[in-house]
């Protein structure tokens, strides 16, 4: 039997988030019985620690200190220890630990020896790059930038959910000769279970003065390199008779700042219309939406622009590496550059059926072939039973 443990998602069943869905549908599509996942979970009160069984995986609770900005990295180191106790104390033979994300970097070194001496591998899947992500004051950019180097240097295997993050990992830390490998983020390929006339939709629809294939869309989390600033002036700038509805979590003080730069309310087509947290209805708004806008330019592979490119029939994406990375020639692409997106959405707007259909067939049938939940599982499977 082939143990896994993962370290560094708040933990399954999962609500809402790309590690706790990875972790989800990781344990969810197991079809190899030779493997045994252990996942640890986050938990905000000591009441909650414990164990439990969720999709034939153990779980454990870890609490997360109340340590402000910390609080993640006593997270994961907590986890950590958890996981080397419980090896040992079950005598578990050449165990695999899988961590997400590279917050423990200054510390990571002495954890891997440990595991090391128990006969095990360190596995890290790096994500992107988060010391890019503006949300982040300088000091902080600066320990994620540090942290990716030491876990970089240390792990036994590099796993990265882009072509273009292994190529980072290649380049930058080629003097510590690291061992890369490349298996993508997965998307669920199946369409809503939601009628046309579901009341849970055509609600939706009504709440928030939209129509089917009368809206643009962009799905995602509210921060400034996600583009919202040129997406929404672009928007603008266009000729569009159609609303552009951005399902996202807002932050009060950025969206002043938009304001403040574009003057958005005062135009009507612009729509925040909060979070969609209900999958079926996720996937209803998706695919009813005449085109999806994807701004993201930090980061791997994007579990919305795959949901887009799964759902959507027209999309239309920044132009960098990570994104045609994923949609290749299934998608249209637009610059920051003034008027690039206007233009692009102009084009949309009257673009024929014929046009619209054919890039609808290349982005689902390139979701089926290389993003699918099964296909990221198998390989996934390969990966910790060595068959790779």
């Amino acid at each position: 039997m082939q143990h896994v443990f993962i370290v560094g998602s708040k933990g399954i069943p999962a609500n809402y988030g790309g590690y706790e869905t990875f972790v989800e549908k990781l344990t969810g599509n197991q079809a190899s019985p030779d493997i045994k996942y252990h996942v640890a979970c986050a938990v905000d009160d000591a009441v909650d620690l414990g164990e439990f069984e969720h999709n034939g995986a153990h779980c454990f609770n870890v609490l997360r200190r109340p340590v402000g900005a910390a609080k993640a990295i006593f997270y994961d180191l907590d986890a950590l220890k958890y996981c080397i106790s419980y090896i040992e104390r079950n005598h578990i033979e050449r165990p695999i630990v899988y961590v997400l994300a590279c917050r423990i970097g200054p510390f990571f070194k002495k954890y891997v020896r440990k595991i090391h001496s128990l006969g095990g591998s360190v596995y890290v899947n790096p994500d992107g790059h988060e010391w890019k992500r503006a949300k982040w004051p300088a000091p902080v950019r600066h320990y994620w930038k540090v942290s990716e180097k030491g876990m970089a240097k240390s792990a036994d295997l590099m796993v990265c959910d882009s072509k273009n993050i292994e190529r980072y990992i290649q380049s930058e830390y080629g003097r510590f000769r690291p061992n890369t490998t490349f298996i993508a983020y997965g998307a669920d390929v199946s369409k809503s279970k939601l009628a046309d006339g579901d009341p849970k939709w055509t609600g939706w629809l009504a709440e928030k003065g939209l129509s089917p294939d009368g809206y643009y869309l962009v799905v995602g989390r509210f921060v400034p390199e996600n583009n919202y600033e040129t997406m929404i002036r672009e928007f603008m700038a266009s000729d569009s008779k159609r609303d552009f509805a951005l399902v996202t979590g807002v932050d009060d003080a950025f969206l002043a700042e938009l304001e403040r730069k574009t003057g958005f309310r005062s135009d009507s087509r612009i729509k925040f219309v909060g979070t969609v947290y209900d999958q079926e209805l996720l996937k209803k708004v998706r695919e009813n939406a005449r085109g999806y806008f994807h701004g993201h330019e930090v980061g791997g592979t994007n579990p919305s622009l795959l949901e887009a490119l799964s759902s959507t029939r027209l999309n239309l994406l920044l132009d960098v590496g990570f994104n045609r990375e994923v949609a290749e020639g299934s998608a249209l692409y637009w610059t920051k550059e003034p008027g690039s997106l206007a233009s692009l959405i102009h084009e949309a707007d009257s673009m024929p059926e014929s046009r619209i259909s054919a890039l609808d067939m290349a982005s689902s049938e390139r979701i089926a072939a290389a993003y699918s939940w099964r296909y990221i599982t198998d390989t996934y499977e390969s990966l910790f039973l060595g068959k790779e």
